[in-house]
């Protein structure tokens, strides 16, 4: 008898360590790993039970709960959580006692509590309900399916941002994604419980979008639902929420020390775009293809030095070296630079009103308003640079481009970096000219 006993109550402590539920159940043993995926980004109703192994009401409800997940095999989703083992999701829920049953329906991130028996019978009733109500609000309109998490693109925060340019990283893709890609990353680490997280969430989207067109996709920011994929963040020593720290190809990451603002994080990650970028390139203008490199980015700047017969090869040089000194100076802008000889592009340099200052001469145009701004200072490093400062803050005159369309670009020749050279002049031989047959002579 006593042998028996301690029999019943080893099976009992197995029973417990393992789980109520087991793969031939019908119902979906869920953990941080599978959660989001089976039931965040599923279309489907779920109920999920958060129980813990030792808890005995627990133990009551599992053959009810397993019937019930027989019951509606192929109509509704049951789930189970050992929230005893799995913390984090049953504190991410509200879970305060065992066992809790939540309806996962319409909305996904707010699950309803079930408030209907605990007989399979009364499950099932339940589960119906929820089912007519999901049913209800799609032909509402009021619900397109799941909603998945707020990373994903469709969800959550509101804000001025889509979460569209939000890449969501995960245990599965972190690695190659982050720590074999070439760009640099701005990762947030968050809780969906996080009240700071969700003040967060449409700085963040705001700001990864304006980052993503500002740097061409060399600096990207991310996410990480830290209650669900826990391997990735407890790497990285994530402690509380949110958590940002900043990812260098071949280097040791680091944490992020700037606001939490819009301003802020692209403040901060067009730093670290121009930390890592190298200055962009000065274009001679040589056909219509060459002008359209500047027209796409944020602002163009345009120099026109003088002809290569005034300054010679070394008087260029010094005026092109003092525009990429600007062109470094202001890589983080992601402007255009182009430079033309004066008399090269001679429609160009009309409808940008230049001439009148004489050469050198700078206009900083506008391609998306089609409105440019005149360089009136010196062309040095000094007056470039407040020209150019003045034109970021948002001072300065501007100007319609020609009439509102760009003028028509000469092909030209490349410079080839040497002096220029005079036309050659065609000499004549005047030896054979009797200057006496040609003008008459005037006696005095």
């Amino acid at each position: 008898m006593g042998s028996l006993l301690i029999g019943v109550l080893g099976c009992s402590l197995i029973l417990a360590a393992s789980g109520f539920y087991s793969a031939r159940d019908d119902v979906v043993e869920l953990n941080p790993s599978n959660f989001n995926r089976e039931v965040i980004q599923s279309d489907s109703l779920w109920l999920v039970e958060f129980y813990a192994p030792w808890c005995g009401h627990c133990q009551s409800l599992t053959a009810d709960w397993k019937k019930a997940a027989t019951a509606l095999k192929g109509i509704v989703k049951v789930g189970a959580v050992d929230a005893d083992q799995h913390k984090s999701l049953g504190s991410q829920y509200g879970v305060r006692g065992f066992p809790t049953i939540k309806i996962f329906g319409a909305n996904k991130n707010k699950p309803e509590d079930f408030q209907g028996g605990r007989t399979s019978q009364a499950i099932v009733e339940g589960a119906m309900n929820g089912l007519r109500s999901l049913v209800k609000e799609r032909l509402s309109g009021k619900s397109g399916g799941s909603d998945h998490s707020r990373q994903s693109g469709g969800g959550g925060g509101g804000g001025s941002g889509s979460t569209k340019d939000v890449v969501e990283l995960t245990d599965d893709n972190f690695d190659k994604l982050v720590m074999e890609g070439d760009a640099v990353w701005l990762v947030e680490f968050f809780a969906p419980w996080c009240g700071h997280c969700k003040n967060l969430e449409p700085e963040w989207a705001a700001a990864a979008s304006e980052v993503k067109e500002q740097t061409k996709g060399k600096v990207r920011l991310g996410a990480v639902d830290a209650t669900i994929h826990q391997g990735v963040s407890s790497r990285y020593g994530v402690r509380g929420f949110p958590t940002i720290k900043v990812f260098r190809k071949g280097e040791e990451p680091e944490d992020y020390q700037g606001g939490r603002t819009r301003a802020d994080i692209i403040a901060r990650a067009l730093d670290l775009f121009s930390d890592n970028a190298s200055p962009p390139e000065l274009l001679e203008i040589l056909s219509e293809d060459t002008l359209k490199t500047c027209v796409d980015s944020q602002l163009c700047v345009i120099a026109v030095l003088p002809h290569i017969l005034d300054t010679g090869a070394s008087g260029r040089n010094s005026y092109l070296e003092v525009v990429m000194k600007m062109a470094d100076k202001y890589k983080k802008k992601m402007w255009g630079w182009l430079w033309a000889e004066a008399g090269a592009q001679m429609e160009l340099e009309t409808a940008l009103g230049i001439g009148g200052f004489g050469y050198p001469a700078m206009a900083a145009i506008n391609a998306r308003k089609m409105k440019y701004a005149l360089l009136k200072g010196s062309f040095s490093d000094s007056g470039i640079h407040e020209f150019l400062r003045d034109l970021s803050m948002g001072r300065g005159s501007t100007s319609t481009v020609g009439e509102g369309a760009w003028p028509k670009i000469t092909a030209v020749e490349p410079w080839d970096g040497k002096d220029g050279e005079l036309p050659a002049v065609e000499e004549y031989d005047l030896s054979d000219v009797d200057l006496d047959d040609v003008f008459d002579k005037t006696e005095l």
